[in-house]
């Protein structure tokens, strides 16, 4: 019952993006109700941090009720993060692609050492700008079919993803900014988000060939033959994204996208055995990602607790600096990363520095790297953000151990964010 209330809640959630809803909150329901029924077989570490989160955000949204009289829509208080879960339940049919018989391909020889970590870095960081968090499960499932993923591989998936945040513009990150300060210049952003995301990568290989031993580490190969579906799919994305869907995002569209793919593979072998596949990845496969909805769906309830909490009691005139130059913006960048480390993810804080604005003139383009940079260095320690619950979830790594695991590498790229906000000429306009 609750994979088949897994995919009802996708399938609801795909209607939307066509405009048929036929029942309001109703992807929220489907997931909260899924999660509830699967809630004793999840791991009692994510049972309790996840039930935590969801007791806080609640509590919460209770106290800004209560005390500022705050405007909550009760009926709607589970949809946060439903779109993230969605398109992780779209992205599960992946294993769906292909491989008819069932069986794996031989899987030849690893690429080891260096190399392979930087070939893991560097696919994730490529593909990711588009594809999203996708892009973590189509090369960790790859890497784990040799056996468990390791510290430096599931490192190498955090920062190539986290570091993507800095400049792609298909990159969730991106469309939060974009939203919060239209008025943002993102040419310079990109002179700027660029060369600090190689500056991440860089920095990655050469940490984790310090600290690690590579040589039996196997890394991600950027030969055709591995980078067909995911350049195949990207390309997909890029088709719709431009041409056949441009109103929709592009997490809404990986959300349909690779399911309708899996679909359109399997149905030359019929419909029986499509419906087959369909069914068994259904019982099996979808209970099966319970953590993972349980963390996102519990940390998108405290995201808006917490923007609720703050929004009443601050108010809609109250303003945080009254000019937002490199200073202030330093300030912000720290304090976003600061909370993040504890265990907010960035985009609370990204959100609630917006609310606490009034941008003028070039303001917004320094806004919009501020929130960036946070982004990046903020999802890559924190262990409550997207990619380190995915991580979790679909790997079994705790969050916290990648938050200690990055504290060296966030440490330094906090340096790095703090003195071309402070000392680069691209912000001279915002002295």
């Amino acid at each position: 019952m609750a994979g088949v209330l897994i995919l009802i809640g996708l399938v609801l959630q795909i209607l939307g993006f066509a405009g048929l809803t036929p029942l309001p909150n109703g992807v929220g329901y489907a997931l909260w109700l899924a999660t509830l029924l699967l809630w004793c077989d999840i791991p009692p570490r994510t049972r309790w941090q996840a039930g935590a989160l969801a007791a806080l955000g609640l509590g919460l949204l209770i106290l800004a009720r209560w005390r500022y009289d705050a405007d909550v829509t009760w009926p709607s208080i589970t949809s946060g993060n439903t779109y993230v879960v969605a398109m992780l339940v779209g992205v599960s049919f992946i294993g769906l692609i292909g491989n008819r018989s069932g069986s794996k391909r031989p899987l030849g020889r690893p690429i080891t050492g260096l190399r392979g970590t930087t070939g893991t870095w560097l696919g994730v960081h490529l593909l990711g700008t588009i594809l999203n968090l996708s892009t973590v499960f189509m090369i960790g499932d790859r890497l784990a079919r040799r056996g468990p993923l390791t510290s430096p591989q599931l490192l190498a998936l955090n920062r190539g993803l986290s570091s993507a945040a800095l400049w792609s513009p298909f990159f969730a990150s991106m469309g939060v900014v974009m939203t919060l300060a239209p008025a943002m210049d993102y040419s310079r952003i990109l002179i700027v988000g660029l060369p600090l995301a190689l500056l991440s990568g860089l920095l990655t290989t050469l940490e984790l060939s310090r600290r690690f031993d590579l040589s039996d580490v196997a890394g991600f190969s950027l030969s055709p033959r591995s980078l067909l579906m995911p350049v195949a799919m990207a390309v997909l994305v890029m088709l719709f994204h431009f041409r056949l869907t441009p109103e929709l995002g592009i997490v809404s569209i990986i959300t349909f996208l690779l399911p309708a793919v899996a679909l359109v593979t399997n149905l030359p072998a019929g419909p029986r055995w499509t419906l087959r596949r369909v069914r068994q990845h259904t019982l099996t496969r979808l209970p099966a990602m319970r953590g993972e909805i349980a963390l996102f769906l519990s940390a998108g309830l405290l995201t808006l607790g917490l923007s609720t909490l703050v929004s009443s009691a601050t108010g809609s005139e109250w303003t945080l600096f009254v000019h937002f130059g490199p200073v202030q913006a330093v300030m912000s960048f720290l304090a976003i990363v600061a909370s993040a480390v504890v265990g907010l993810h960035p985009i609370i804080g990204v959100s609630v520095l917006a609310s606490m604005l009034d941008l003028s003139g070039n303001e917004p383009t320094l806004f919009a790297f501020t929130g960036l940079a946070s982004w990046a260095v903020g999802t890559s320690v924190g262990p409550l953000s997207g990619i380190n619950l995915s991580l979790q979830g679909r790997y079994g790594v705790s969050g916290y151990r990648m938050m200690r695991h990055n504290l060296i590498y966030a440490a330094t790229m906090t340096a790095l964010v703090v003195v071309i906000i402070l000392f680069n000429e691209t912000w001279a306009l915002f002295a």
